[in-house]
């Protein structure tokens, strides 16, 4: 289980442990007892995070302007084709 340190509570990861998940939540910096944590698995959920922020960044995914299921994942593959190309020039 991937989160973010707003999800840091005990509640939370007892539950994704009792689940049999591997909680990767980093711990607050107020918490009196600091865990470990994948650090190079968080790095990773951020860079998914960050390829959400830049499709989102184009209007016609943010706010679904296809009428259809299949138009909208069209518009999805375009728009990661442009930014592939983006990074690879």
């Amino acid at each position: 289980m991937l989160a973010d340190r707003g999800y840091d509570t005990n509640e939370i990861l007892a539950y994704a442990i009792s689940a049999g998940m591997d909680p990767v939540i980093p711990p607050k910096k107020n918490r009196k007892e600091q865990r470990d944590y994948d650090k190079y698995l968080y790095k990773l959920r951020h860079l998914v995070e960050n390829c959400f922020l830049v499709l989102k960044r184009w209007r016609g995914i943010a706010t679904r302007y296809a009428k259809t299921s299949d138009a909208f994942i069209a518009a999805v593959h375009v728009r990661c084709i442009a930014i592939w190309a983006a990074i690879r020039t």
